[in-house]
């Protein structure tokens, strides 16, 4: 297997090319983004993976952003791993999302570090076949046949195979948990515990004894011991789902038991050890809050060792169709109902910009059966639910809105006053409230809690 490494600094390919041969692996060094075309032209079918730099020296007007994206345009089964310097981080996430399998920090370079993100490149999995994967991650609950679910599928089982901590990003209601749950089926600990950190809903006072256990007598209160999640992990993947909300303060504890792999319980003097890999998701830019002073760089890169993306609905339309075979399915088993869509229905679901994602569209799907009465689901049927039929009865519910005024708090009774309408419309129901206004329920619920509404105002007595 050869390895190409494309840097303009030398002594960095020699030392690599160094380290990578010691691998058993071959090596080939080029020194410009010109060089690296036209081998990689020349020798795609040799070439294992790509170590790529990104900035490049005053001689060229390329980077190496322009070379990773003529690769995935031309040679697309030629994994490539970006190399980035200081002040190029938030350019190498970017990199990322155009199709790099991953990144690695000129000053973290080391021959472990190497040899993991090689190994993981290099096991793409092409000689599988597309149906393998769609029914993989069919099986898994993540629906599709586009290019980009393909795409995410051979990610999914890249790094499923490794310890690498994998930092998932994306959309709320992308499916990011589904991708996390995928990963574990498709590693080495598939048969040990995957226990799921819901950070938002974590109390900040109780996170570390939820995380790491406590012994008993450690605070009042603590009348037994107590076993963490990290503990109940222990041999398996324990996911911090939405990482991007944890209070910086807190962020610090998670440093030493992701790095060493040892937890200590509140109120002990003794360490444990714990075998667990870590998955973590989150729909911010964790790079930007880090550059905000808002996430610790150390805790980013240790969860980042790898990035799955998972792509927007509006990215992938022409999974629409059998998503919504599949949910439709799955709800008329539940109902004991035998509904379907007209094909054009479908046709407009598929024209519709979906900013709650495929959440928005299940709950969609799953209100539009349960309340409309005849068999076939109509585009009529889909207007109503979606708050589409007339863009002038919106308009009346909207308050006026005086100039030079203040307008944060008009834009809120706006939004208050949409959010009551919808609820008056759904009966109180906010799960369907919710797939009318395009937000998840959970978003729902503190807009709910924010503005003061009481749901159960709007349910008609019988």
């Amino acid at each position: 297997m050869l390895i190409l490494i494309s840097d303009d600094n030398y002594d960095f390919c020699s030392t690599v090319a160094e380290i990578v041969q010691g691998f058993g692996y071959e090596t080939h060094m080029v020194h410009t983004p010109e060089d690296t075309i036209n081998y990689v032209d020349k020798f795609s079918k040799r070439v294992s993976a790509l170590l790529l730099d990104i900035e490049f020296g005053p001689d060229t007007n390329m980077n190496g952003i322009d070379v990773l994206e003529y690769c995935r345009k031309n040679h697309p089964f030629v994994p490539v791993v970006m190399v980035t310097g200081k002040g190029t981080i938030e350019t190498a996430v970017k990199a990322t999302k155009l199709g790099a399998v991953n990144f690695i920090e000129k000053s973290l370079v080391s021959a472990e570090k190497l040899k993991e993100v090689l190994s993981s490149a290099i096991s793409l999995p092409e000689h599988k076949d597309k149906s393998e994967i769609l029914q993989f991650l069919r099986a898994n609950g993540i629906i599709g046949n586009s290019e980009q679910i393909l795409d995410l599928g051979y990610s999914i089982v890249r790094f499923g195979r490794t310890d690498l901590n994998v930092l998932i990003t994306g959309e709320t209601g992308t499916g990011k948990k589904l991708v996390a749950q995928a990963l574990h089926s498709a590693s080495r600990r598939a048969k040990k515990p995957f226990v799921i950190v819901d950070i938002p809903n974590i109390p900040k006072e109780l996170f570390q004894s939820e995380l790491f256990g406590h012994i008993k007598g450690a605070y009042t209160g603590a009348i037994t011991n107590k076993e963490g999640l990290f503990q109940r992990a222990n041999g398996g993947t324990i996911f911090l789902d939405e990482i991007g909300e944890l209070n910086f303060e807190l962020q610090a504890s998670l440093l030493n038991p992701i790095e060493e792999k040892i937890i200590r319980r509140i109120g002990s003097s003794e360490n444990e050890e714990v075998d667990v890999r870590i998955i973590s998701a989150t729909d911010k830019d964790l790079s930007a809050m880090v550059s905000q002073g808002l996430f610790r760089s150390q805790l980013y890169h240790r969860l980042r060792e790898c990035e799955i993306y998972v792509p927007p609905l509006r990215e992938r339309k022409e999974d629409i169709p059998e998503l919504v075979q599949f949910y439709l399915t799955k709800f008329n088993i539940e109902s004991g109902r035998a509904k379907f869509f007209s094909p054009s229905a479908i046709e407009f679901l598929q024209e519709q910009p979906w900013p709650g994602n495929v959440r928005e569209l299940i709950n969609t799907i799953r209100i539009v059966s349960e309340y409309t009465e005849k068999d076939t689901i109509e585009i009529p049927d889909l207007r109503k639910f979606l708050g589409k039929e007339d863009d002038s009865e919106h308009e009346a519910f909207l308050p006026p809105i005086t100039s030079g005024g203040d307008i944060k708090s008009d834009i809120e009774k706006v939004e208050k006053l949409k959010i009551e309408k919808t609820l008056e419309s759904c009966n109180g129901n906010v799960s369907k409230a919710a797939a009318i206004l395009g937000v998840s329920r959970e978003t729902l619920h503190n807009k709910i809690r924010k503005y003061g509404i009481n749901p159960n105002f709007y349910r008609k007595r019988s």
